[in-house]
């Protein structure tokens, strides 16, 4: 874990070191507690304003709860757009914070072998399952759950780290829900006229308006 001073100052040091080996155009934040304390743009982002306050859902809370590195995932919450980002951890003056690098918008990340099984655990068995048999995850209570064979495993992956992993059948529906296609067996509104999906097996899951087109361009309708 990197430790440095929470001044100006030495958060100024750590941008210079950073430079070196961070893509060209990438911007710096660093967030404590419930805030961004630091933020240096680049040229990229100059005329995009950072929120001040964590969302829940971010790459930043994830980081500062799990004290643990991400991979390169989307987070739409900095900026209310969605951008590249790598959460590290780090301890700033005694306290717990996160170092958040956010990528140019012609950043593509490297395009790997998508995930063929998923170890999930279940109280002290870890079982590798394969991905066709999963019907859908869930994020909960701020764990990660997938579904396969009418059995619950839990993951360490959330869901932002999983919806760049998987298999292109798999899609996002909530910032809940993931799904596999291949288990839907029909899609129906609601009295609101909201999307729901039910799977083959009869669970119900919402989809919410920030997924709807993405559902759509996939299943074509």
């Amino acid at each position: 874990m990197l430790c440095v001073d929470i001044s100006n100052e030495g958060l100024e040091q750590l941008k210079i070191i950073l430079e070196d080996w961070i893509p060209k155009n990438a911007s710096i934040a660093v967030a404590s507690e419930d805030s961004y304390i630091y933020y240096s743009p680049s040229i990229e982002h100059l005329h995009l304003t950072i929120e001040d306050k964590i969302h829940p859902e971010s790459v930043a809370s994830h980081v500062l709860q799990t004290r643990m590195k991400t991979g390169i995932v989307l987070d739409s919450t900095i900026f209310k757009k969605p951008y590249f980002v790598i959460g590290y951890p780090i301890y700033l003056s005694q306290k717990n914070a996160a170092l958040i690098i956010i990528f140019p918008s012609s950043y593509t990340p490297e395009k790997k072998e998508p995930y063929k099984f998923l170890t999930g655990k279940q109280e002290d068995l870890w079982t590798p399952v394969p991905v066709e048999e999963i019907s859908h995850i869930e994020s909960l209570q701020k764990r990660t759950w997938f579904y396969a064979n009418d059995e619950q495993f839990k993951t360490n992956y959330t869901l932002k780290e999983l919806q760049t992993k998987l298999p292109e059948f798999f899609v996002r529906v909530h910032r809940s829900y993931i799904l596999n296609i291949y288990f839907i067996k029909n899609i129906t509104k609601d009295i609101t006229t909201n999307f729901i999906i039910q799977l083959k097996n009869g669970t119900e899951l919402p989809v919410s308006q920030s997924y709807i087109n993405d559902l759509r361009r996939l299943l074509e309708f």
